[in-house]
């Protein structure tokens, strides 16, 4: 076999300047950004660097969209600070919290954590109205408060594009209906709120907007239930506690009779009943007495005027009675007068 030959390395050639010229191996200075001299592939020319930081600029501008897209449609949960919550961005529909639910979801709040985001619109400035979840957010604040604990410092939401007025409610009252269904008292007080802030132009708008998932029935209840928070709103002290038959009533009375709302209030505010079943016994018994009072007055009207003889109506007149009608004529009155003398 031939051996190969070693090669021996070219000598030092001097340049016109009296430079060195040699291969040098060593390691060299850089050249530039993109531009390594040592590179095994070799330089790298300043389109390609260039290229590739504008494609990571496009991909990092495609997130941020996509994120700040996701915020905007309510698909990406955030967490809050509890004191970043606007509660009273709108008019609650629901007047309280049952104590025994409230329990209930702050008990699950302390083993799960908070399992469903609220909806919160963003009102600027670091502040969200809240939309829904009224009762998850009392449950948080109640918690932080009792135990300072960091878990219930913040609250998970979903950002919601600022709607209409309506829409708003709307997402408010659907979300009480399937978590936790309003009473026909609270149901009533929303529609009226709705109008007088002007969210709605008239009743029958803002009921069939806010319940149209509801059935006809339904929303036929709650509109009765309407003239019992005209009339007392303010004076219930357990307005939610109200039985359906008896705030039917109550809608009757206070249409009927203006005067009776009026005794009503005098009534609760002389009672003061301390306890729901308390307060449903005192307008039970309110609205018993009135229907005698009514089945009394019928009565005495049925007995004061009286068709006696066909065209001949007798009506009492203090101590006295009249006879009226056209079968007063002169020669009935002459034989009624001959009839009393023969009474002597």
């Amino acid at each position: 076999m031939a051996k190969r030959r070693r090669l021996t390395p070219l000598p030092s050639m001097p340049s016109e300047t009296g430079g060195d010229t040699s291969l040098d191996t060593g390691p060299r200075p850089a050249l530039g950004p993109g531009l390594d001299a040592g590179s095994r592939h070799g330089p790298r020319a300043p389109i390609g660097q260039v290229a590739g930081e504008a494609s990571a600029l496009a991909a990092l501008a495609e997130v941020s969209g996509a994120l700040r897209l996701a915020q905007e449609e309510g698909r990406m949960v955030l967490s809050l600070p509890l004191d970043a919550i606007v509660e009273d961005h709108l008019i609650r529909d629901r007047l309280e919290a049952e104590p025994e639910a409230m329990e209930a979801l702050m008990q699950s709040l302390r083993q799960r954590g908070q399992q469903t985001p609220v909806d919160v619109t963003d009102l600027g400035e670091g502040r969200w109205g809240l939309i829904s979840g009224w009762r998850r957010l009392v449950a948080l604040r109640c918690l932080f408060a009792e135990t300072r604990d960091p878990r219930f410092a913040h609250i998970l939401a979903l950002p919601r594009a600022a709607e209409a007025g309506a829409g708003s409610y709307v997402a408010m009252v659907e979300e009480n209906e399937i978590r936790a269904g309003l009473s026909f008292y609270e149901r009533a007080r929303i529609v009226m709120r709705s109008v007088e802030s002007g969210v709605f132009e008239t009743q029958k708008q803002a009921l069939q907007t806010l319940f149209s998932a509801a059935s006809y029935a339904k929303r036929s209840k709650v509109k009765s239930f309407i003239p019992v928070v005209e009339a007392l709103d303010g004076a219930l002290r357990f307005p939610t506690h109200i039985p359906e038959r008896t705030g039917l009533a109550l809608s009757r009375a206070v249409t009927e009779d203006a005067g009776f709302a009026l005794r009503a209030i005098a009534r609760l505010d002389a009672s003061a009943p301390a306890t729901p079943d308390a307060e449903a016994a005192e307008l039970a018994l309110m609205l018993r007495n009135d229907a005698v009072k009514k089945d009394s007055n019928h009565a005495e009207k049925a007995f004061n005027s009286e068709e006696i003889a066909p065209g001949v109506t007798l009506r009492r007149a203090g101590r006295g009675v009249v006879l009226e009608g056209q079968g007063v004529d002169a020669e009935f009155v002459a034989r009624l007068t001959e009839w009393l003398r023969d009474q002597r």
